[in-house]
C-alpha cells in the first residue's frame, strides 16, 4: 500500500507540480507571470487542496475526456459532444466533477445550465460506457470577493475567517430526461455558428442581476466581441449626454486595474531587449 504523505510533503509536490506546469504553458502560449502574480496563484492552488483534500486526495481518474460522436443538429450538420471530468470511485460510489472557473453564486443561481451539460455527461458515462454513477457536482474554483480580497493583500486573519464560507462543492442533481433536448440546443448552436448567425442579446438583458453583478459586467466585460456588439454599444452609449464619458469608459475597459497592470509589467518584461547582444556571428 502506498505510503500516506504528510501535509507538508503534499504542500512541496503541489509546488513541484506548479512550477513544471508554469513553465510548459509559458512555454507553450509566450507569456509570462510576474513573480507577484505567480507566487498569488500557488497560494490560490494551496488553499484549493486545503479546502478540498477529501476530494483531492481520493480523484481516481483525472481529466477523464467523453466524447458524443455522431450527432446531427436540426439542419443536418454532423457535430460531437466533448467534455472533460474528474472521477472518484470511493467505496460503493461513483462521483463525477465538472471544474469550473465560475463563482458558486453564479453556479447556484443558475443550476439548470450546469445540470443540462452534466446530464449528457453522465448519459455519455453511464450509457455508452456503461460505468455506475451515483452523484454529479460542479467544482466552482472562483474565490468569493471577501476571501480574493484577503489573498491579494495577503491578510492572513482574514483568510482564516473567510475559507470556511467558501463552498465551491455543489451537488447537481440528475435527470436523463432532458439529454436529447439539450443535445438538440447544442445542434442549434452549431446550425447558427455555421450560418454566421451571432445575434447578441437585448439591452435588457445586460441590464439584469446576474449573482451580485449585471450580466454586462459579469459576462460582457470577458467577451472579446462585445467591442463590436450592437447592445453593448447601445448600453456603453447610453445617451446623448453621456457620449463621450460613457463611450470611452467602456472602450478602453480591459478589466480591473490590477489585472491589466499586471498583465503590462509581465510582458514587457518578456520582451526587454538584452543590454548586450551578441554580434559575433
Amino acid at each position: 500500500m502506498k505510503k500516506k504523505l504528510s501535509q507538508e510533503e503534499v504542500l512541496d509536490e503541489i509546488k513541484e507540480a506548479f512550477e513544471l506546469n508554469y513553465e510548459r504553458l509559458r512555454l507553450e502560449g509566450g507569456h509570462a507571470l510576474t513573480e507577484d502574480i505567480k507566487r498569488l496563484a500557488l497560494q490560490m492552488v494551496m488553499l484549493y487542496w486545503k479546502k478540498m483534500p477529501d476530494v483531492a486526495e481520493n480523484i481516481t481518474d483525472t481529466e477523464v475526456k467523453l466524447s458524443l460522436p455522431g450527432q446531427k443538429t436540426p439542419q443536418g450538420r454532423k457535430f460531437s459532444i466533448e467534455g472533460v471530468v474528474d472521477i472518484i470511485r470511493e467505496q460503493d460510489e461513483t462521483w463525477m466533477y465538472d471544474i469550473k472557473t465560475h463563482d458558486g453564486t453564479y453556479v447556484r443561481e443558475n443550476l439548470d445550465l450546469y445540470e443540462k451539460q452534466l446530464n449528457v455527461y453522465s448519459y455519455i458515462w453511464k450509457e455508452l460506457r456503461g460505468e455506475p454513477l451515483d452523484h454529479t457536482a460542479i467544482i466552482a474554483l472562483s474565490f468569493p470577493q471577501a476571501l480574493s480580497d484577503a489573498v491579494r493583500t495577503g491578510d492572513q486573519q482574514q483568510i482564516n475567517r473567510e475559507l470556511p464560507k467558501w463552498k465551491p462543492l455543489i451537488e447537481v442533481p440528475s435527470d436523463q430526461g432532458h439529454v436529447e433536448e439539450t443535445i438538440r440546443a447544442f445542434g442549434e448552436v452549431v446550425d447558427c455558428i455555421e450560418e454566421n448567425q451571432f445575434s447578441p442579446p437585448p439591452l435588457s438583458r445586460l441590464k439584469e442581476k446576474v449573482g451580485d453583478q449585471l450580466f454586462v459586467t459579469r459576462v460582457c466585460r470577458n467577451c472579446d466581441a462585445r467591442f463590436s456588439c450592437a447592445s453593448y454599444r447601445e448600453y456603453a452609449l447610453g445617451s446623448n449626454a453621456r457620449f463621450v464619458s460613457g463611450y470611452k469608459k467602456y472602450i478602453e475597459d480591459l478589466g480591473p486595474e490590477i489585472d491589466v497592470e499586471d498583465w503590462k509589467t509581465t510582458n514587457l518584461e518578456a520582451a526587454r531587449i538584452p543590454d548586450t547582444v551578441d554580434t559575433s556571428d
